[in-house]
């Protein structure tokens, strides 16, 4: 057995089931406080990238500036999106709001298609040291500061929902959207800072794969590939988000070593966590740590 591909190949799932958990939370948010599944989420990762590609490239800004204005743009398109396209839709049913995302998603998708083309473009190297040595083993830099940023991340979102004015006050409308409402809380603004925060975190997982991987339209690819993340740990819970899409990095990779190993089927390491997926839910329809709703007739 290869111990040391097998190390590198988890503590590579541990870095990308963090971002995995980075982006299931935005999921988780907008869910829990509009009681809708956003399939556009993927296509928010997608602008923040080429965004920040944009700036550093086109405009030559440094990355220690080009990140916050990212981030401000994201803060802005977010709560553009819920005022002008999704507000409207307040006391629809959930299903045509579901497929205004869908549509948003193919909009969003066709319009970074045509402003930045269809080719794969390079980030600009952000680190001067390209690699750091762990035991070892040979880590790319981004990988350690995308835990480090994913770990704050995920710090900061408890912070928000424990402690913040606003954080309270989406939990108040996850739980029931009219009681809030009579006790004072504005649920509009309550569901623009829910997308505008959701488009921050993921505009910086967006910018740690691009740097990664290249900027290109699959990018947004990563929206489908952690919904298992999302389902797995409950679709209404941050933490379960949170373990699920840790979860699914190192079942993904668990299932590259596998196969690589031994089985040589070729793609196993896509299929494994929907397989993982179907088993869960067949015993906690649920999720791990989703809230079991009991309704009277």
């Amino acid at each position: 057995m290869n111990f040391e591909l097998l190390a590198q190949l988890l503590i590579y799932g541990l870095v990308v089931g963090t971002l995995y958990g980075v982006v299931a939370m935005s999921f988780v948010l907008i869910y829990k406080a509009t009681q809708v599944v956003n399939f556009a989420q993927g296509e928010l990762l997608l602008i923040g990238a080429w965004v920040c590609w944009a700036l550093l490239t086109k405009f030559q800004v440094p990355f220690w500036l080009g990140m916050p204005i990212t981030l401000v743009f994201m803060f802005i398109f977010g709560v553009l999106v819920q005022i002008v396209i999704l507000r409207p839709m307040i006391g629809e049913p959930i299903i045509s709001v579901v497929m205004v995302t869908i549509a948003l998603s193919t909009v969003f998708q066709a319009l970074m298609k045509w402003i930045f083309g269809v080719n794969l473009q390079p980030f600009p190297r952000v680190f001067t040291t390209t690699t750091v040595d762990f035991f070892g083993l040979k880590i790319q830099t981004v990988y350690v500061m995308s835990l480090i940023v994913s770990g704050a991340m995920m710090a900061g979102m408890a912070y928000f929902f424990k402690a913040s004015k606003y954080g309270l006050a989406m939990r108040a409308t996850a739980f029931n959207q009219q009681v809030a409402q009579s006790l004072g809380i504005s649920v509009k603004n309550v569901f623009a800072v829910a997308w505008a925060i959701s488009a921050v975190v993921s505009a910086v997982a967006g910018v740690v794969v691009a740097v990664v991987n290249g900027v290109s339209s699959g990018l947004a690819g990563y929206g489908i590939k952690v919904f298992p993340a999302v389902i797995l740990g409950g679709l209404d819970s941050v933490a379960g988000a949170v373990i699920g899409g840790i979860i699914i990095g190192l079942l993904e990779n668990l299932a590259h070593f596998v196969d690589s190993e031994y089985l040589h089927w070729g793609n196993l390491y896509e299929v494994a966590p929907f397989y993982v997926l179907i088993i869960v839910l067949m015993i906690k329809p649920y999720g791990l740590f989703g809230t079991k709703d009991i309704e009277r007739v």
